[in-house]
């Protein structure tokens, strides 16, 4: 995706072609015609967070009804996972609407969406899409959540603590563990000396999203955090207290 003053653009037509081809390529009878002409016409006026509920709306239309199949069809179009922290949105920004579809149409079938979210991820982000399971189902999901936080892979790894931040930008407030965010921090004692800036970064913000909604026990495990000897704990901290110290 080349630089641009405005991500809205890329989600018009011309998404709906490159989502088209990659689509009829193993489901040829996906109506590719039909499909771009509606998000032509409807495209219009929307923001960008519009467009790409626009697109996963569309595709449930135009993919099988049974969500196992549909997920399928959209999941063997990912290709190759993403092997850099950066990237996720100038060169796989064209998946954002599957997390959406995932996010929208998933929620009856747990399993099947958490594998489809799981390799999302490892591509662009699976960050919004795993919010409402976290509503729906916050012990299944914790778990999940709990184990992606040991993976080998980077980007489950982040994902573990971006999709529990209760104040992700772009996204509703999740205000499940806001209360009793215990849950949610051991889940941050397990990245919170991970070598990839990519999770720091997350672990960070994520602290300084708990700083706002919680304070009380969020300074405690800073403070905590503080005694270690960890650079990588010690990054972290700095820049989660960055504009409250």
């Amino acid at each position: 995706m080349a630089k641009t003053n405005s991500i809205t653009q890329y989600f018009a037509e011309n998404l709906a072609e490159i989502l088209s081809v990659k689509i009829a390529g193993v489901y040829p009878e996906f109506p590719s015609s039909d499909y771009i002409g509606v998000i032509k016409n409807k495209c219009i006026g929307l923001s960008y967070t519009q467009r790409v509920e626009l697109h996963a709306d569309e595709l449930r239309n135009a993919l099988p009804a049974n969500f196992k199949d549909a997920v399928e069809i959209l999941v063997s179009v990912l290709g190759p996972e993403n092997t850099e922290e950066t990237g996720m949105f100038k060169y796989f920004y064209w998946i954002l609407p599957i997390g959406k579809f995932v996010e929208k149409y998933g929620l009856a079938d747990f399993d099947i969406s958490i594998k489809a979210i799981e390799e999302i991820t490892k591509r662009n982000t699976g960050e919004y899409a795993i919010r409402p399971y976290i509503r729906k189902y916050p012990e299944r999901t914790l778990e999940i959540l709990h184990a992606w936080a040991l993976s080998e892979n980077f980007h489950l790894r982040r994902l573990a603590s971006e999709g529990l931040r209760p104040k992700l930008p772009w996204a509703s407030k999740l205000d499940t563990y806001v209360e009793n965010p215990e849950p949610v921090f051991a889940i941050l004692e397990i990245l919170k000396e991970d070598e990839r800036k990519f999770v720091q970064k997350s672990v960070a913000n994520h602290l300084t999203d708990y700083i706002k909604v919680n304070p009380e026990p969020t300074w405690t495990l800073i403070n905590r955090w503080k005694k270690s000897a960890n650079k990588n704990t010690q990054w972290i901290i700095r820049r989660a207290t960055r504009k409250f110290v």
